[in-house]
């Protein structure tokens, strides 16, 4: 028999302008979506770590996060140094 003792995921999510408005409203747009994105992982409790934050030049951001796996431990992976 097998158990899970520890999963998670790791992605890296480019949040993108969105072409049918202007530039500076885009970029707030992006940053909103961002924040909005971390507290539905809080909202959910989903354990996770942004191990890197990008700002591109045209306004968009790129993270990458760790994150826990369904409702698996998360075991030492958020730990790790990014």
């Amino acid at each position: 028999m097998k158990r899970v003792k520890a999963a998670c995921i790791c992605q890296t999510l480019h949040f993108m302008l969105k072409e049918d408005v202007g530039h500076d409203d885009a970029v707030m747009q992006v940053e909103q979506e961002l924040e909005h994105y971390k507290k539905n992982l809080e909202r959910n409790h989903i354990q996770y770590k942004i191990t890197e934050q990008t700002n591109q030049p045209d306004g968009s951001i790129i993270i990458k996060v760790i994150k826990q796996y369904n409702s698996s431990p998360v075991g030492d992976y958020l730990d790790q140094q990014s």
